[in-house]
């Protein structure tokens, strides 16, 4: 996720815009899966939106020690965090650059598992193919890997999910997935509204009645003979 095809790097484009996705939803309650070789909860299912974006924020290449990609592990965690929900629909958002290459869960079996408990699982690839810049973290000198993408495993998972799968190549198509992801998973929101009316009818009524009891006074008084006149 260090490499940087995407400016900065692909990890920190991925938090930014999964960021800007959290800012966006309203009384959705969303957990945080962090995974490399393990797979950690970094933040329980909550609607607390700047607890979400601190989690986020947090994240760095040493935020799990252990290399690799546990795909598989990931999925399983947030499955076993999901079921904690009531919500008729409940999503899990994978972003990987690779394939599974860590953990003891295999990726398909897990979204099975997701598929069986009606979790819809939305995948996206990050990254581009060929030769990739990055930045040696411990010499700080600037070099080039050979990256290749591996789409199946990913296509497989949404497939099973009952979701989509993305490829995203840049940051505007990233952001743009996320925004179809947006709109896909729309809550509906039920407002009610108590509307409160008030009668003002009888104010005019009570001033039509006088008005009536007056005039009906006046037919026998000097006044109304002298209009008649």
């Amino acid at each position: 996720m260090l490499l940087e095809d995407f400016q900065p790097n692909r990890l920190e484009v991925a938090k930014q815009v999964a960021r800007n996705f959290v800012a966006g939803r309203v009384y959705d309650r969303i957990g945080l899966v962090v995974f490399s070789g393990e797979a950690y909860s970094a933040k329980p299912l909550t609607t607390d939106y700047a607890l979400l974006q601190a989690g986020i924020a947090e994240i760095t290449p040493d935020y799990i020690g252990t290399s690799g990609t546990a795909i598989g592990l990931a999925i399983g965690i947030a499955t076993n965090r999901l079921l904690e929900s009531n919500a008729k629909s409940k999503v899990i958002i994978l972003i990987s650059d690779g394939d599974n290459t860590a953990g003891s869960i295999n990726p398909t079996t897990a979204a099975k598992l997701a598929a069986y408990y009606n979790l819809k699982i939305y995948t996206i690839l990050i990254g581009t193919e060929g030769e990739i810049p990055y930045t040696d973290r411990e010499t700080g000198q600037r070099k080039t890997t050979r990256n290749t993408i591996h789409e199946q495993t990913l296509q497989e998972i949404a497939q099973i999910g009952d979701g989509k799968y993305f490829r995203s190549a840049d940051r505007n198509a990233l952001e743009d997935v996320f925004k179809r992801i947006n709109l896909y998973e729309k809550s509906e929101i039920k407002e009610q509204r108590q509307i409160t009316r008030h009668d003002f009818y009888r104010i005019y009524l009570n001033w039509a009645m006088l008005w009536l009891v007056f005039g009906m006074s006046l037919r026998s008084t000097f006044i109304t003979n002298l209009l008649e006149d």
